[in-house]
């Protein structure tokens, strides 16, 4: 095995990788600072302030306009990719708490796009298995609970049009897919890895980004 690099992210360099991505916006930056605010131990669920600009730039890159997100939390993904979607866009958001993406739903208002975003609260497999089965979905981003991420997975690939991108987040989950012994979210994350790299439906890569962000092209 060849590393091509051994970059270390310190502090100071990731501080300089956020400061050379688009900025956050004031509803965008609110909203991140709401959420650690009032949620401080489980904050770590929000997407990390690098992916939303990434998520944004997928959106525009793919022209996607019918997106599908599991796992909402407090909105800050969704808001991302619902700014970068066009006006006559739409994402469905799926979440089982109101509380917390009860603050979503105010900075989607503040930020205008809230006529773009159905947020619907109610177990994700229930919301994807009552949408239409042919393919429909520009692109989808995964980042719920990690036992369902291989039914997630099913569910939307037959669903996703051709060319259509799936993004799942926490591939590398802190580490401990390198644990054989793995168990719980952690023992989900490494078979859903390998579900992932044996579906010839899809071309897939593993970037290591944040905690680890699989990309998913339909082929």
């Amino acid at each position: 095995m060849t590393k091509g690099n051994s970059t270390k992210i310190t502090d100071e360099l990731y501080q300089y990788v956020l400061d050379h991505n688009p900025p956050l916006d004031a509803v965008q930056h609110g909203l991140v600072t709401t959420t650690y605010e009032k949620f401080p131990d489980v904050a770590g669920m929000q997407s990390a302030q690098e992916q939303g600009p990434l998520l944004a730039f997928l959106v525009r890159l793919t022209g996607a306009r019918r997106i599908v997100e599991i796992g909402t939390f407090t909105g800050f993904s969704t808001l991302s990719m619902a700014q970068a979607l066009p006006a006559d866009g739409a994402l469905i958001a799926c979440d089982i708490s109101e509380e917390w993406t009860e603050y979503g739903r105010q900075a989607w208002e503040e930020a205008g796009v809230a006529d773009r975003i159905d947020l619907r609260i109610a177990p994700a497999l229930e919301t994807l298995r009552a949408m239409p089965g042919e393919p429909h979905i520009d692109m989808a981003y995964i980042d719920a609970d990690k036992e369902n991420q291989i039914a997630y997975w099913e569910e939307l690939v037959p669903r996703m049009r051709p060319g259509g991108l799936i993004v799942s987040d926490n591939t590398l989950f802190h580490g401990r897919v390198l644990d054989e012994a793995a168990t719980g979210a952690a023992a989900a994350i490494r078979a859903f890895n390998d579900h992932v790299l044996a579906d010839d439906r899809m071309e897939s890569v593993l970037l290591a980004i944040s905690d680890g962000l699989t990309l998913s092209r339909k082929r």
